[in-house]
C-alpha cells in the first residue's frame, strides 16, 4: 500500500482561535457542550480522520487559558469525554492528554487501558509533563518542577505504564465456567518496578488493552522533549512555521529513534496546521480577518504570556511597540523560543504578534483555497517534513466542516489520503504495529530452544 497522509483533528469545543467562541457561528458553551462534541466527532469520522485529539491542562489557566482564551478556562477531562464520544463513532481514534508529573503510573495505565477497552482499541495517550506554577499549586507544590526533572520523570513514567499494560498476557483470561478457572495465573505478572521516581509492584487490575498498548503521543520539541519523543513516542505533534524547520525536526527525530534501536517508520511526525479555507483566496482571507477582529487585547496579552511560560508580563507596554525581553522559562521552552523567533523574524509589534499566533499558538496557519492548501500539505509530506498533520480548525464547527468538505476530497483526488478506514483500531489506521507482550515472547523463545 502506498504511503498516505495521516490526519488528527484537534478539536477543543471552545475553538482553537483565541476568539473562536465569539464567532457568530460557534456555540458560546462549546467547551462543555457534550452534544456539540458528539457532532464534531461524527464530522471527523465522516472525514476519515485517524483521531480526535484533545490537549488538556490541570488548572483554570486565567493567565492564558488551556489553549489561550477565556473559553478554555474550564472544560471536560478528555478520557471521560472520549468514553462518551466513542459510543457515537466506530472507527475514529481518541487521543487524550494526561500528565506524567501529576498522575501516578498505575492510575494512568488503568485509565487508558479502560479507554482502549471501552472504544474497542481506539485510544491514544498524549504524554505531557505539565507546565506552570499555577498548575503546581493545585498539587501541593508552590512551583513547577524544573524542566529537566519533569522529562526524566516522564521517561520513567512511560516505562512503568507500558510494563503495567503488559502485566496481563493477551490469553490470560480463560473464563472457563465448567472448570471454574477465570484466568491463568502463569500469564499474569508483577512488574516489581523500582526506579528514581516510582516504585510499583503490579499487576494492573485491568486486562491488557486491545491494542496491546494505546498509541503513545508526545509533543515536546526542546532537547529533552526530542529525546523523550525519540525514545517513547509513536506519534509526535510538533509546531513549525516553515518547511526547512519541519524537515530539520523530522530528520532529527528519525535519526534519534534509529540510534535508540527503533524503526523510524514506527514514529509518525504530525505538525499542526490551522487552515482558513475558501473557494477563493479572498473568501479565505475574509474568514481570517473576521476572527482576528474579535480578539480582545487582554486575551491576546494573556496568550503571549501563557506561551512564554508565564515570563512575559506585558502590563504597561504599548501594544504597537516591540516585544520586550523575558526570562527563560522552566515551562514550555520550545514554544517560548518559537514565539520569540516569530516576533524577530517578522519584526512584529506586540499586537501583530498576538494576532499572528492567536489562531494556532505557533503552529502553521494557512489561508487559501483547497488547491493551495493541499499543495503545501503535499510538499511537506513528500519532502521529509511530515507523515501527516494535526488539523486545528480555527473555529467550530465550520472550520472542521470546511476541511472535510473541501480539503479531504482534494487530498483523495491526488491519492494522498484514504477513501475508507484501513482497520478498526487506531493502530491499524495509523499503520503502527501492535506491541508484542514481552512475557509471551520470552515464553515462546524458551519453548523454541
Amino acid at each position: 500500500m502506498s504511503r498516505k497522509i495521516r490526519l488528527g483533528a484537534f478539536l477543543p469545543g471552545g475553538g482553537q482561535h483565541v476568539a473562536a467562541w465569539r464567532h457568530p457561528g460557534s456555540p458560546s458553551d462549546g467547551a462543555t457542550n457534550l452534544a456539540f462534541h458528539i457532532e464534531l466527532a461524527k464530522t471527523a469520522e465522516k472525514g476519515l480522520f485517524d483521531a480526535y485529539f484533545l490537549a488538556d491542562g490541570l488548572s483554570a489557566g486565567f493567565a492564558g487559558g488551556r489553549e489561550g482564551g477565556s473559553a478554555k478556562a474550564a472544560g471536560f477531562e478528555p478520557v471521560t469525554l472520549f468514553a462518551a464520544l466513542s459510543a457515537h463513532t466506530k472507527r475514529l481514534g481518541f487521543i487524550a492528554t494526561a500528565s506524567t508529573t501529576y498522575e501516578e503510573p498505575y492510575q494512568l495505565a488503568r485509565k487508558f487501558a479502560s479507554l482502549d477497552l471501552v472504544t474497542g482499541g481506539r485510544a491514544g495517550w498524549n504524554v505531557v509533563t505539565s507546565t506552570g506554577d499555577e498548575t503546581a499549586r493545585n498539587f501541593s507544590r508552590d512551583t513547577q518542577l524544573p524542566h529537566a526533572e519533569r522529562y526524566a520523570r516522564a521517561r520513567e513514567h512511560v516505562d512503568v505504564v507500558r510494563q503495567l499494560w503488559d502485566s496481563w498476557e493477551d490469553d490470560a483470561f480463560l473464563r472457563d465456567k465448567e472448570s471454574g478457572q477465570f484466568f491463568d495465573r502463569d500469564r499474569v505478572h508483577e512488574i516489581n518496578y523500582e526506579g528514581e521516581y516510582f516504585k510499583v509492584r503490579g499487576p494492573l487490575n485491568t486486562p491488557r488493552p486491545p491494542q496491546g498498548h494505546p498509541v503513545v503521543v508526545q509533543a515536546g520539541a526542546s532537547e529533552d522533549g526530542r529525546d523523550l519523543a525519540a525514545a517513547t513516542a509513536e506519534v509526535i505533534f510538533t509546531a513549525h512555521q516553515n518547511l526547512s524547520s519541519a524537515q530539520e525536526f523530522y530528520r532529527d527525530i528519525k535519526a534519534r529513534a534509529a540510534a535508540k534501536g527503533r524503526d523510524p517508520r514506527e514514529i509518525l511526525v504530525m505538525p499542526g496546521v490551522a487552515p482558513f479555507i475558501g473557494r477563493t483566496l479572498g473568501e479565505a482571507q475574509a474568514k481570517y480577518d473576521r476572527l482576528t477582529s474579535l480578539i480582545l487585547p487582554e486575551e491576546g496579552l494573556a496568550l503571549l504570556n501563557g506561551l512564554a511560560g508565564g515570563t512575559l508580563d506585558l502590563t504597561g507596554y504599548p501594544l504597537d511597540g516591540p516585544l520586550p525581553p523575558q526570562d527563560v522559562t522552566e515551562g514550555n521552552k520550545s514554544r517560548q523560543v518559537l514565539i520569540r523567533e516569530i516576533a524577530d523574524r517578522h519584526g512584529f509589534t506586540i499586537r501583530q504578534l498576538y494576532q499572528y499566533v492567536a489562531t494556532a499558538r505557533g503552529h502553521l496557519t494557512l489561508i487559501g483555497t483547497p488547491k493551495t492548501i493541499v499543495d503545501t500539505l503535499e510538499e511537506w509530506f513528500t519532502s521529509d517534513a511530515a507523515d501527516g498533520f494535526n488539523i486545528l480548525p480555527p473555529w467550530l464547527p465550520a472550520g472542521l466542516e470546511d476541511f472535510v468538505g473541501l480539503i479531504v476530497p482534494e487530498l483523495q483526488r491526488r491519492g494522498l489520503f484514504r477513501t475508507e478506514y484501513e482497520g478498526r483500531t487506531l493502530r491499524e489506521n495509523l499503520g503502527l504495529a501492535r506491541p508484542e507482550n514481552p512475557w509471551t515472547r520470552a515464553r515462546s523463545a524458551l519453548a523454541a530452544e
